[in-house]
């Protein structure tokens, strides 16, 4: 139950609330425990039952407060007479029961903007965390389970445990006013029932322990249907042009209905709650009813009496119901706490030193020394004994083969991972002595896939950025070679891009993420193929907007089209983790080593 306490750890923001909802409840109970022993007694006076109370007596202990009360009801039956009384009586009823159901209004109303605020707060924290993770939790899971965690599991959190929170804060002090006022009637018969009781949680409890580990299962399965259903968009293109329609459509069926008989077996242990719990009350009632009558024909206990320990008891079962109905979904939703606590709780490697260090430009260079790298989880080093220095405002390109370690060398630059061993340094400084925004400040990245949301030409231009004119971002997208194309779309630059700028080309695509890296002014750029998917013509107007890009920067250029890094200051050969060539193009040509084998077979 940690993880439930930990749930509840939510309700510190909304302690008004929360108290203002207990205060509500406690007075709810207060008045329905009230009304129990309330009517009988004047009820008992007025149909000749009992005798009225002529003196006046001292109040002093609770038995004293209710012959108090018969006294004032015996004085207006001698001032009014018996049907003036009795309509007191029933004004009395409906007064208490208004009250009660006054206070039941305002304890949930004071509790939804406490389980709307929880839910809030937990969506805004796994989203919050997630964008903070480090590239290589998102390689161990799948989107679509990520994305089901983020809506479907805290959805369930709300209707299985949020929704029952006021349950949780009422029905226990109705309860124990109610027990109170049993105890008071009869200790030995109230000991007698809570054995009873006692024994119809122990049952109701096993049931529910199978509810969590069967809910934990359904969550799972959830997260597997998004995450198919999420691939299937991405890929319909290769879905539909390999014929694989029906693969994934049985790939589909299997997992969705696995979800289906998990999640009918979680309804039928959940729909059990209600008439178990209703059975066992009902039992519960028989057997005392038993035992209590027992006590009345040995003349233990007045019949009267009995009447009321009864009201008592049944005013016990509703909510006793409604709490073990209440445990079911916490156990069925406490599932789903895990599994939000999995991507809460996840370990964050890529630590900020206390007294980290903030840099806002290059003054002298960027190193690689000593560099050994291997991916969380793996066996064999990507990166062994890299050495490289770039200084500010040259240009150096990472060639080789697929899987040499390019790209790997440009995600360790902006810590995306951190070395295994050795350093990268700039100015002289480790980049983990950095602060992890100053260093990413630092930093224009260009990928081979366009990254683009969903949202206007102008915002992707923008993205991060604050305080930029649109002077500036039309500057921006003029270098970038964007600004003409950008004019023949509909709404210029507040034209909607679509789902990862679906609607545009590839070359346009890639000059809005040129535009947008020229726009953040960066002093470092990364390039990892920006050109490699780009037709001639595209790549032409995009290889011009990188050339401007280029300028005066820093630059770490990963090309597989040889032909567009021939001017870079340094060209290092990669191969398997190794530098195994560097030097200019004509000197590396001249070697007539990997460099030269890789121009000839482009060129062939």
């Amino acid at each position: 139950m940690s993880n439930f306490r930990k749930l509840l750890s939510y309700l510190n923001k909304y302690r008004l609330n929360v108290g203002l909802n207990i205060l509500c409840n406690l007075l709810m109970a207060l008045f329905t425990a009230v009304s129990i022993p309330a009517v009988i007694p004047f009820l008992q006076i007025l149909f000749d039952q009992s005798p009225p109370i002529i003196e006046r007596p001292e109040v002093n202990s609770l038995d004293d407060a209710v012959q108090f009360g018969k006294y004032l009801f015996s004085q207006s039956l001698v001032d009014n007479g018996k049907e003036q009384t009795l309509i007191y009586v029933c004004v009395i009823i409906v007064v208490i029961y208004l009250l009660i159901n006054l206070f039941r209004y305002l304890s949930l109303f004071f509790m939804a903007p406490v389980r709307n605020g929880i839910v809030r707060d937990i969506r805004q924290q796994l989203f919050d965390k997630l964008m903070v993770l480090p590239l290589s939790y998102f390689s161990e899971e799948r989107k679509g389970d990520l994305m089901s965690r983020i809506t479907a599991d805290v959805q369930e959190i709300e209707w299985s445990i949020l929704n029952v929170l006021e349950a949780l804060f009422r029905e226990p002090i109705i309860v124990a006013l109610c027990l109170g006022t049993m105890l008071y009637i009869s200790p030995s018969l109230t000991l007698f029932v809570f054995i009873l009781l006692l024994f119809t949680a122990v049952i109701i409890g096993g049931i529910g322990k199978t509810l969590k580990r069967k809910s934990a299962q359904v969550q799972s399965l959830l997260g597997q249907i998004v995450s198919i259903v999420e691939e299937g968009l991405s890929g319909l293109r290769i879905i539909q042009g390999f014929n694989a329609e029906q693969y994934q459509k049985d790939k589909f069926a299997k997992v969705n209905n696995q979800y289906r008989r998990r999640l009918t077996q979680v309804f039928w242990r959940r729909d059990l709650s209600s008439p178990l719990s209703e059975f066992l009350g009902v039992s519960v009632v028989a057997i005392l009813l038993w035992y209590a009558s027992r006590l009345v024909f040995d003349g233990a206990m007045a019949p009267s009496t009995l009447f009321a320990y009864l009201l008592a008891f049944f005013y016990i079962l509703n909510p006793a119901k409604s709490f073990s109905s209440a445990y079911y979904n916490v156990q069925k939703g406490l599932a789903a706490v895990d599994r939000v606590n999995h991507i809460l709780q996840a370990e964050q490697p890529l630590k900020e030193q206390p007294n980290a260090k903030s840099i806002q430009h290059l003054s002298s260079a960027l190193e690689y020394r000593s560099v050994h790298f291997t991916y969380p989880g793996g066996e064999q080093a990507v990166l062994e004994n890299i050495d490289l220095r770039l200084e500010k405002g040259q240009i150096v390109a990472l060639v080789g083969a697929s899987g040499a370690g390019k790209s790997t060398m440009a995600d360790l630059l902006p810590r995306f991972y951190d070395v295994t061993d050795g350093a990268i340094l700039i100015d002289g400084i480790d980049i983990r002595d950095y602060r992890l925004r100053d260093l990413r400040q630092l930093m224009g990245i260009v990928s081979q896939e366009a990254i683009l949301f969903n949202d206007t030409i102008y915002n992707n231009i923008v993205f991060g950025l604050e305080g930029v004119s649109e002077a500036e971002v039309i500057q921006a997208a003029k270098v970038a070679n964007a600004h003409e194309f950008i004019q023949q779309t509909e709404q210029g630059y507040q034209t909607n891009i679509g789902d990862r700028g679906q609607k545009l080309s590839g070359g346009q695509r890639q000059r809005l993420t040129i535009a947008r890296a020229i726009l953040k002014n960066p002093p470092i750029l990364i390039l990892d193929e920006a050109t490699s998917a780009l037709d001639s013509e595209s790549e032409k107007l995009v290889q011009e907007a990188l050339f401007k890009l280029m300028q005066n920067r820093t630059s770490l250029v990963i090309a597989h089209r040889l032909s567009t890094i021939q001017h870079a200051d340094e060209i290092i050969v990669m191969d398997q983790g190794h530098i195994v060539e560097r030097g200019n193009h004509q000197d590396l040509l001249a070697k007539d080593g990997a460099y030269r084998r890789l121009v000839d077979l482009q060129a062939f």
